[in-house]
């Protein structure tokens, strides 16, 4: 086999899942690269929780997973101490809010520099800005071989936050610097690409599911008044969201709802893009905090001091609901009840708006894909790859068929899974 240089884990991505997965690899004792495409390792993690870095989540339910056994059977049963004792161990202190996990320093950059520098000090290689081509298993070395794409110059190490205009400008600079090709070898490989996994995998031939965006906002309008959405452009409600499918209420949170020209935004509708399809209802309650006789016994007692109801205009929820919200109930309690609407229609109305979902929106924007390496492709026990042609190859993180709610759910799976493949893959490495 012909390279020029070898190691005993290679993890290819050097984002959460990938960093978590080298650091454990080289604490088994294993030589580890990371080989990563973009000008810098950790990028995706500057942008979690809007910069602070949602590293977690107080408790890690697997019913807040797209496939909550597998989840169980990956995380294990306590993954909170798991990722406890993982974050004290690269000096990150953790701090809650909400039942989400923050660094202390809530700087996200912090998180990234903290994991590298770990890394750096376990003797962790980083290779950045460049493209894996080929790859073939050499059985009588018991390795892989890989081809690389890379810069000529090797790309400095980066620390802190950078500007979006000098990131930009750095992965110009990438496209049109001077390459080179190299070949390395390793026992074990740990694909850590993030979303949009498929070239990688048919590089490996591991088996991929077709990718969509989740985690994204949710595109349609409201029954009763389809323009509404211009009006409400821009405005914020707490609101209870329920997804409503052929008459049966399926999934239902609570939440703050940003109201779009194309629909609906905020994390409780990202949660929601996860389980809809076209043609669904979601049911928005905008009053979460009553019940509904509670209501309208309220909007009585308004009738009392601000007069009678069968006039009512936008004006007359001054107060109590912005207006072009309020015009969105009335337009609901008018098509629920005809005519003049009553204290019982309104209220009935404001409990229950009714959206048609027409799929999702903004989906660059979106958080998590859903898709990649099924997890009939995998064992759950290692991540490494079922199929015997793969012998070697590991899986983790978005890589990975799985997804998950908001709030730390799915970087919590990026460190687990991470750590899970990166060990196993440095035990076989270093046991041959």
């Amino acid at each position: 086999m012909d390279v020029h240089a070898q190691y005993d884990v290679v993890v290819i991505g050097g984002g959460a899942s990938g960093l978590a997965a080298a650091l454990a690899a080289a604490r088994e004792g294993a030589h580890v690269v990371i080989l990563e495409r973009d000008v810098a390792c950790g990028l995706p993690i500057l942008a979690t929780g809007n910069g602070r870095c949602n590293l977690s989540a107080e408790r890690l339910g697997p019913e807040h997973y797209r496939h909550p056994d597998i989840a169980r059977a990956v995380m294990g049963e306590e993954p909170e101490r798991t990722l406890e004792a993982f974050f004290a161990s690269v000096g990150i202190l953790t701090m809650a809010e909400e039942g989400r996990l923050y660094p202390y320093s809530k700087r996200a950059e912090s998180v990234r520099d903290a994991l590298l520098a770990a890394c750096e000090r376990e003797g962790v290689e980083f290779r950045r800005g460049c493209d894996v081509v080929a790859s073939w298993r050499d059985d009588a070395a018991g390795a892989w071989a890989l081809t690389l794409r890379e810069p000529v110059s090797p790309l400095r190490a980066k620390r802190g936050r950078d500007a979006k205009a000098t990131l930009r400008a750095e992965r110009r600079a990438l496209e049109g610097a001077a390459r080179r090709e190299a070949k390395i070898s390793a026992r074990t490989v740990v694909l850590a690409p993030g979303g949009r996994s498929e070239g990688l995998c048919e590089l490996f031939g591991v088996p991929h599911l077709p990718e969509r965006p989740v985690l994204c906002p949710v595109a349609g309008s409201f029954d009763a008044s389809p323009h509404a959405l211009e009006r409400l452009d821009g405005l914020r409600a707490e609101a209870r969201l329920s997804l409503v499918r052929e008459g049966d209420t399926v999934w239902q949170e609570e939440g703050e709802v940003l109201f779009r020209p194309y629909g609906i935004s905020g994390i409780v509708s990202f949660d929601a893009s996860r389980r809809v399809r076209a043609g669904d209802k979601l049911a928005l309650d905008v009053f979460p905090a009553y019940e509904e006789r509670e209501l309208a016994a309220h909007l009585a007692a308004r009738e009392t001091v601000l007069g009678s109801l069968d006039a009512a205009s936008s004006p007359w929820f001054d107060g109590l609901l912005a207006r072009p919200l309020a015009e969105l109930v009335l337009a609901q309690a008018r098509e629920n009840d005809g005519g003049h609407p009553s204290v019982s229609a309104i209220a009935h109305a404001a409990k229950r708006l009714v959206f048609t979902v027409e799929g999702t929106a903004e989906e660059r924007q979106a958080q998590v894909r859903r898709g990649g390496i099924p997890f009939d492709a995998v064992d759950s026990a290692t991540l490494a790859c079922a199929e015997p042609h793969l012998s070697g190859v590991y899986a983790c993180g978005e890589a990975l068929d799985m997804d998950a709610d908001c709030g730390g759910f799915n970087l919590a799976w990026a460190w687990t899974s991470g750590l899970v493949a990166g060990s196993a893959a440095a035990r076989e490495a270093t046991r041959q």
